[in-house]
């Protein structure tokens, strides 16, 4: 069990870093518009936000501390 919370822990660090670098994107289609079965979409691509990278980084330094610091 230790060794799993150290490795998701390092995991959540390191997803965490890669979304505060700016990275971290996804894509969102939106229906502009629908006239019968003929529709007009658009997709744009939107950053995850900064805040998810540091709770991502945050979490996971807790977790893999947690690892350690965990006696049997």
């Amino acid at each position: 069990m230790r060794a799993g919370l150290i490795v998701v822990g390092v995991i959540l660090i390191g997803l965490g870093i890669w979304v505060v670098a700016g990275n971290g994107s996804y894509s969102k289609t939106d229906t502009l518009a629908q006239v019968g079965s003929a529709k007009i979409t658009a997709t744009h691509d939107k950053a995850v936000p900064q805040w998810v990278g540091i709770a991502g980084i945050v979490i996971g330094g807790v977790v893999a501390v947690a690892g350690i610091a965990r006696r049997r």
